[in-house]
Parts: C-alpha cells; sequence; structure tokens
C-alpha cells in the first residue's frame, strides 16, 4: 500500500529482486505513476475498505501486504490490518520515524484544536494569515474556524486539490500548487512572500520535511501548531519497521525462507 515517497523508496528496492511481482495500492493516479515508475509491476487506484482489501489479496494471489501508507492514515492501516487477517495475509507496517519536536512549537491532538489554536493567535494580529501545510484533505476541519479568505494551502499538484480549495473559498492567489518536499530557505520565503502569521501542519517525519518547516517558522518567529500523529491501536500487535534496510532484509528473508 503505497503513496508516499517512502513507499517508492520501498518499491524501487523491491523491483531489483526478479522473483518478487509488487503490487501497488494508492489513492490517486498521481501516486499510481510515481509507484509504476519506481518499479510496480501494477498498480490500482483508489481508496479501498476492509472488503475491497481483502478481494485484491485473493484474487491477486498475495503473500505479504507491506503498508507504507503516511503516518496520517490511520483509517488505511486500519482496514489494512483487517483485510490481512481475514485473507490470512501477512501484515507488515512501515512506520516513517518520529521527529523530536522544539519546546517552542505548539502540539495539538487533532486539526479541529489546529485550528481553534490558530484563530486565537490570529486574532492578535488582524492582517495575517494562516499557512495550512497538511494536505487538501485536512482543510475542511480548519475552514470550521478560519476564514478560508485567510488561508494559505500549500497542496500537492493535482486538478482535485485546486478545485477542493477553491470550492471551500479559498482564493486561488492564496493556492499553491506543487510537489515537495521542500527546504528551509523555500519554506522561508514563501512565509515571507505571504505576510504569514501562522503555520499549521502535520508531524510527517523528517522525509515529509517537517525540520525544515520548523526552521523557517522559527527563523522568521511565526507560531507553528503541530498536529500529532494519530495513535493506531489495531497497530500494537503488528510488526513494525522504521528503518527502510531492515524492512527489506526482512521482506527478502521471508520469500527466500
Amino acid at each position: 500500500m503505497a503513496g508516499t515517497s517512502d513507499a517508492v523508496r520501498i518499491i524501487g528496492k523491491l523491483a531489483e529482486y526478479g522473483d518478487l511481482e509488487v503490487i501497488a495500492t494508492t489513492t490517486t493516479n498521481y501516486g499510481g505513476d510515481l509507484a509504476l515508475s519506481a518499479g510496480a509491476d501494477k498498480i490500482i487506484v483508489g481508496r479501498q475498505g476492509v472488503q475491497e482489501i481483502a478481494k485484491l489479496l485473493d484474487i491477486n494471489r498475495i503473500d505479504l501486504l507491506v503498508d507504507a501508507t503516511h503516518p496520517f492514515a490511520s483509517e488505511a492501516s486500519i482496514n489494512a490490518i483487517k483485510a490481512s487477517h481475514k485473507s490470512g495475509i501477512k501484515y507488515i507496517r512501515y512506520e516513517r520515524p518520529s521527529i523530536k519536536i522544539p519546546d517552542h512549537v505548539f502540539e495539538v491532538s487533532s486539526f479541529q484544536e489546529a485550528g481553534i489554536m490558530a484563530k486565537k493567535i490570529m486574532e492578535k494580529n488582524l492582517n495575517a494569515r494562516m499557512m495550512h501545510l497538511a494536505g487538501v484533505t485536512t482543510l475542511n476541519e480548519i475552514k470550521k474556524t478560519i476564514d478560508p479568505k485567510l488561508i494559505v494551502a500549500r497542496i500537492l499538484p493535482m486538478v482535485s486539490s485546486v478545485k477542493k480549495c477553491l470550492k471551500i473559498g479559498i482564493p486561488s492567489d492564496n493556492v499553491i500548487a506543487m510537489q515537495g518536499t521542500f527546504s528551509k530557505e523555500f519554506n522561508r520565503a514563501l512565509m515571507r512572500e505571504y505576510a504569514i502569521g501562522v503555520v499549521v501542519t502535520k508531524e510527517s517525519g523528517e522525509t515529509g520535511g517537517t525540520h525544515s518547516k520548523i526552521a523557517a517558522a522559527t527563523e522568521l518567529e511565526i507560531p507553528l501548531i503541530i498536529v500529532k500523529r494519530p495513535i493506531i491501536r489495531e497497530m500494537e500487535n503488528e510488526s513494525v519497521f522504521k528503518d527502510i534496510d531492515h524492512l527489506l532484509k526482512y521482506i527478502v528473508s521471508l520469500f527466500e525462507n
């Protein structure tokens, strides 16, 4: 189960082993194209529930399910765990390592909390705008407390994502459609250009560019709010890897045996 830069790396490494057939699932065509270019033998695009995943496992005679979805895609991971149990397939998880959050950064448990905190910060500066660096799907929670006209959203360069931003009322001038990750310098330049008063992002780890976002906001003395990763209770008894090389060695050992 793909859709992240981590998954692209894993697929690329697995493709080097000629005896393994890799089928990748993604939620978007864009993610599917990345998986194919990395070396996947086949892609399946679209959101999958428990029954759909179990059916895919059975039809394609899958031996192993590797969950390399985003740390915030908790529903996808829960569905994958349930489907693998249903089909009697081994499930393993690649979990992108977390990073240490500096003390001066605000940590919250949900995007609803992030919106409420951002509003309080923005009330002290009426001309301030909020920069949203946490994906288009989380904007619905933010707009409940923040005027969409004051939101600057950096999103993936997909038509569907741009349409979602415009639909909820974000001005076209405030939509930045770009594929990251980005450097501290680039993040800092964007924050300056858009006169940002507060930044909202999520704890996506080093691979997701969290460090560079924190560093840019810190240098500009802009308050930054980070939404913590969801805790997935269903993951407690599963095999979880935080190092791609260790994950790959384990996968190869399974098929060698």
